[in-house]
């Protein structure tokens, strides 16, 4: 096997874990409960896997957006998988897009039925990270619920706060 194809099935059943996981507490908990959950596993799961990512990339430290940038291409080219339809850009200093084209977490929500109630947890994953390194940041939109479902598409512009 490929490292390539062994980094796509593990990402998928790690993804697999993560589905299985919420809908379980879903059916135990309510989406409510579940949301919260989720969403505070995310974010603590992001602070843990930056500082493992900058250990790995020997990244010392993000003091400037060139290293931001750098950093945020590494792990996403580790933590991303093929069925991750995606991008994400950088259109000027201080500024990261992303954009969901096709998103696995709102196609299995939407599944399970609990479309209308889910709280997106992707992103948090993400801010997660800008928070662990204590990069200042600004989101725009600010949301609740899931983009996908309420309009049909997902952006996300990240501001920051470097001086260079």
């Amino acid at each position: 096997m490929e490292v390539d194809d062994l980094k796509e099935l593990l990402i998928k059943c790690w993804m697999t874990h993560d589905g299985m996981w919420f809908y379980h507490c879903l059916k135990e908990c309510g989406i409510m409960k579940t949301n919260k959950i989720n969403r505070a596993a995310v974010k603590s799961l992001a602070n843990v896997e930056i500082r493992r990512i900058q250990k790995a990339f020997d990244i010392e430290k993000v003091s400037t957006f060139n290293d931001l940038k750098i950093l945020f291409e590494k792990a996403l080219s580790t933590f991303k998988a093929d069925f991750m339809v995606l991008t994400f850009s950088f259109p000027d200093m201080n500024h990261l897009q992303c954009e969901m084209l096709k998103c696995w977490a709102y196609d299995g929500i939407k599944r399970i039925g609990v479309i209308e109630q889910y709280e997106c947890g992707i992103f948090d994953r993400i801010e997660g990270w800008f928070e662990a390194l204590g990069i200042k940041y600004d989101v725009d939109p600010i949301i609740e619920g899931c983009l996908m479902h309420t309009e049909g598409r997902c952006i996300r512009n990240f501001r920051f706060y470097f001086e260079e």
